[in-house]
């Protein structure tokens, strides 16, 4: 059995939805389908959300009149029979008539999950629907039913694999399992979600659960590039990465895994692909134990970093001085991405900034706390890329031009990277795509 987990952009359109039905029908191998909602549908819930938070109910019930009228639109495309479009009418009407209620009752965070839940619902529903209408045979698994999270809001793969066999088991003479992404039940058995690329998540936590051959990642770009595509002009798709290149590259920033995706798989050895919906046959990138071959892979930046520089003259060598510090950040669980230290100041960095007013005010008693923000880190992945000759003076000779704020190097054999102000990212890209891999 493998998982296929497709995006917002490949069940986006009605005719995307067609073309994953064809994907998912090309061979008799048992497969679990991941959908996500419909491209667009959980930014508008969220919308609906923060209009409720602030009291503007007829805001709220605008946006969802115009969400209803998309997806009744949708279904026209999606659908051929009148008997199916009817069911899903019915479908669409009884999702929308949850949220207009909600508008009319007091709104808390527990509803605005259920909100949240609304897209990948909706998008399964429908999705199976169009399966009957081929005649495909099919199980819509609820995963309300399975994926769970516990009181610190983790997943727990022993725990979904007992509740998912069952539920499998149950179906065994079909082949083909369509679930929903992103969504789950939390430990007070409240309707919850696993935030942001949270579907990427559900399809890696299902493979491991259900002891997968593969777990496969379709999206609308053909697999991992060596540099980001949208910033860079000339890039290439990385054929293989082991997990833990994967894993620096997505929580880097490379936008197409979420870094979640990768410690569930890497659990119980299960390979991940990533492929284009739009483009099939492509090789795409492949993700297992083995890295393939050694040297820099790809570049991944990421954004909305905050630099916080803690110099002491006085406290720095003293004994627990680096413990004092850290213990401040975990307090306020905000985890730190890069560290280095001389032989007066310690050089931090977060990507969150939430508790930043209160963690400045606690570190002072330290010393003189300067804050710099609008930063990126920009990360250089490879197998062993710690150990690869004269990769230090490539990649300075590549950045003359770019001013450095911080440099980790030694840390991970995979990765080495950079600090620098946002400003430069694109620059700074684009001169290592030269530098690096020889491509303008």
């Amino acid at each position: 059995m493998k998982v296929m987990k497709f995006g917002g952009t490949s069940v986006g359109k009605p005719e995307r939805m067609h073309q994953v039905a064809q994907l998912i029908t090309r061979d008799n191998e048992p497969k679990i389908v991941v959908l996500s909602a419909l491209s667009g549908t959980t930014n508008t819930l969220v919308s609906i959300g923060d209009a409720l938070a602030k009291g503007d109910k007829e805001k709220a019930k605008q946006i969802i009149d115009q969400l209803e009228g998309h997806y009744h639109a949708f279904i026209l495309s999606l659908l051929l029979k009148d008997a199916t479009r009817d069911k899903a009418n019915k479908i669409i009407s009884e999702h929308f008539e949850f949220l207009n209620i909600i508008t009319r009752i007091s709104f808390n965070e527990a509803l605005n999950k259920d909100i949240l839940a609304q897209g990948e619902l909706m998008s399964t529903k429908l999705f199976s629907l169009y399966l009957e209408e081929q005649g495909i045979k099919h199980a819509l698994i609820p995963a309300l039913e399975f994926m769970s999270i516990d009181a610190n809001d983790e997943p727990q793969v022993p725990v979904i694999r007992q509740k998912l066999m069952p539920v499998l088991d149950a179906n065994k003479e079909v082949g083909l399992f369509i679930t929903q992404g992103y969504i789950c039940r939390n430990s007070k058995g409240e309707v919850d979600n696993l935030k942001r690329g949270g579907s990427d998540y559900t399809a890696s936590l299902v493979a491991a659960a259900a002891n997968c051959t593969v777990c496969e990642i379709w999206t609308d770009i053909d697999g991992m590039h060596n540099n980001d595509p949208r910033v860079v002009e000339k890039t290439v798709p990385v054929e293989q990465l082991s997990f833990e290149e994967a894993a620096e590259l997505a929580y880097f920033g490379a936008k197409i895994l979420h870094p979640t995706c990768i410690w569930p798989a890497q659990l119980e050895k299960v390979p991940v692909k990533l492929l284009n919906t739009m483009q099939p046959e492509a090789a795409g990138t492949v993700i297992t134990q083995e890295a393939g071959s050694v040297g820099v892979k790809a570049i991944a930046a990421k954004d909305g970093i905050i630099a916080i520089n803690i110099k002491s003259s006085r406290m720095l060598l003293a004994y627990g001085f680096l413990r004092k510090i850290f213990e401040v950040f975990e307090k306020y669980r905000t985890p730190i991405d890069m560290i280095t230290t001389s032989e007066v100041a310690v050089s931090v960095t977060i990507d969150n900034d939430q508790f930043l007013a209160t963690i400045i005010k606690e570190l002072e008693p330290f010393g003189t706390v300067e804050v710099d923000k609008e930063q990126s880190i920009v990360s250089i992945v490879g197998n062993d890329i710690a150990q690869t000759q004269d990769i230090l003076s490539k990649l300075f000779d590549a950045l003359k031009p770019v001013p450095v704020r911080m440099v980790s190097y030694g840390g991970s054999k995979h990765n080495v990277s950079l600090l620098i102000p946002s400003g430069e990212k694109q620059h700074t890209l684009k001169l290592l795509n030269k530098g690096l891999f020889g491509l303008n």
